[in-house]
């Protein structure tokens, strides 16, 4: 897929409206009132430019809680059979998807990410990988702190309490239970300008990540009772 098709995320002015409305319906009605969200530290988020907005993973509906930390429409991948309809296609793009081809290696998912992310757009990545469950954030993947190194945009940790309790993994509806969203402070890698990352700075950042997310989710927990 070249990069164009990779980021066909309808940039045009009806997709953008219709991703607008579509978070205020989720975010700004529906998690507002039915699960009660409330959400801490959207200062951190950077206003323009791209950047890896990284969430704790404990519910499907953990990608559109995440769009609570920022108005501006987020990236996310889907895979790719999600795409062969166009009516389909159209409104996954609109609401921020982009399509990674089921069982791609990694690193055709990571080139992906890099094309949205080098258009300066923020892209949702779930460092955990696959839904967990319990209070403890599980082991990171790096991919999180690869694409922040390779594309030179910062990560923005966000913890997710009550999403778990709100829809199991078993569940098939909401339940009407709080939910808090905290944000933290962006975090880069630390190493020199110019210099490709070394694989240790890329480590030692997914290290500072794994300790940021579980800060955060603790007092998301916290806040959502």
């Amino acid at each position: 897929m070249t990069r164009i098709r990779a980021q066909m995320a309808g940039n045009s002015r009806s997709s953008l409206a219709f991703y607008t409305f579509g978070r205020f319906l989720l975010v700004d009605v529906f998690a507002r009132f039915w699960n009660r969200t409330v959400v801490v530290g959207t200062e951190h988020v950077p206003p323009a430019g791209a950047f890896i907005l990284a969430p704790v993973h404990r519910s499907n509906m953990d990608t559109p809680y995440a769009a609570a930390a920022t108005r501006r429409r987020l990236r996310f991948m889907g895979k790719d059979s999600l795409w062969k309809a166009k009516a389909a296609g159209w409104l996954l793009s609109a609401l921020g998807g982009f399509p990674v081809s089921r069982g791609a290696a990694d690193r055709e998912a990571l080139r992906r990410c890099l094309d949205v992310l080098e258009a300066g757009e923020p892209v949702v990545v779930f460092p955990e990988g696959e839904r967990k469950s319990g209070p403890v954030v599980q082991p990171l993947f790096e991919g999180a702190a690869y694409l922040a190194a390779r594309a030179g945009v910062p990560i923005v940790p966000v913890g997710i309490g009550g999403s778990e309790r709100a829809m199991p993994k078993s569940a098939r509806f909401i339940r009407p239970s709080k939910v808090a969203i905290v944000v933290g402070e962006p975090m880069w890698v630390e190493a020199e300008a110019g210099v490709r990352v070394p694989r240790p700075a890329i480590h030692e950042l997914t290290t500072r990540l794994h300790a940021e997310l579980q800060r955060l989710f603790d007092t998301a927990q916290i806040k959502s009772g």
